[in-house]
């Protein structure tokens, strides 16, 4: 599929409409860089993508130490460098041709089992204080996290796919693929993905047909990524953020009423956004 003029994709690959303002400003550059360094060795991507799921590790046993505020300082400076890393992993992957559906759920089953590490490490400080309570709001905050993630990373995906040809783990035909969508956990998210975010079989059909497909990219490009996606707020960084705020106020209870009410009327808003946006753009087909 031909690049829209005013979409432009970076030299690892990298969509610039679709990245998240602080991953376009600090964090993916600085990712560039550790890729094209790593790409010289014999560093795999699935190596960095399991030493980002131990940074997040790291940074929950740093948040629970008991030396406030540096412990608050330096977990969130740890967090921030899994940002670093989860784009360094796909960026070694596209500039060393190993990027592949197997490689997408390696860097997932990392991502998760680290975050789950720090959700119930941030459960533990809040049941100190609030009981059963607090793991109940660590629970709602996680299961919150992984609604949002999903609808927010699999919009972007599709609105890549559908510009630019880029496959993901949904659209991905081959056998590489079928072994990925194995596991459980690729089956549970992409049966997460077709609920929140289902792809359109019309807008499929259209991109197949020339005489379609530059009316329905034009109508898509117009439109912008945002307008699938919602808000940047539903985004890993904003979150790493909140939880730094939180933790340096010596409440992670604050990060989980963050998750569970603002951000999951951002993620209502952006559902019924996106569905509004492709019901007009069937109607433009």
């Amino acid at each position: 599929m031909r690049q829209q003029p005013h979409e432009t994709i970076s030299a690892t690959g990298r969509v610039r409409s679709v990245q998240h303002p602080l991953d376009a400003a600090v964090f993916h550059p600085l990712a560039s860089r550790v890729a094209i360094a790593l790409s010289k060795t014999p560093v795999t991507p699935n190596m960095v993508s399991v030493a980002g799921g131990v940074a997040i590790i790291l940074a929950a046993w740093v948040y629970a130490d008991e030396a406030w505020p540096y412990s608050a300082i330096f977990g969130f400076a740890i967090h921030a460098c899994w940002h670093v890393l989860d784009g360094a992993d796909g960026d070694l992957a596209r500039l060393t041709g190993k990027a592949s559906p197997s490689g997408e759920i390696v860097d997932g089953i990392c991502d998760y089992a680290g975050h789950i590490v720090l959700y119930l490490m941030l459960g533990h400080l809040a049941s100190l204080t609030w009981g059963l309570m607090g793991w109940i709001l660590a629970i709602a905050a996680g299961l919150s996290r992984i609604l949002q993630a999903n609808f927010y990373e699999s919009q972007r995906r599709q609105y890549m796919q559908w510009m630019h040809g880029l496959g993901w783990l949904r659209t991905e035909p081959d056998a590489d693929r079928s072994k990925a969508v194995n596991s459980a956990l690729a089956r549970a998210y992409l049966w997460l993905s077709d609920w929140l975010a289902p792809t359109d079989p019309a807008v499929d059909r259209a991109l197949k047909d020339p005489s379609k497909a530059t009316h329905v990219k034009a109508a898509l490009e117009r439109a912008g990524p945002k307008a699938l996606y919602g808000s940047d707020f539903l985004g890993a960084p904003y979150r790493t953020i909140g939880l730094g705020l939180a933790m340096l106020a010596g409440n992670p209870e604050w990060y989980f009423l963050f998750e569970i009410v603002v951000l999951n009327i951002v993620l209502a808003t952006s559902v019924a956004r996106a569905r509004r946006t492709l019901r007009d753009l069937n109607g433009s087909i």
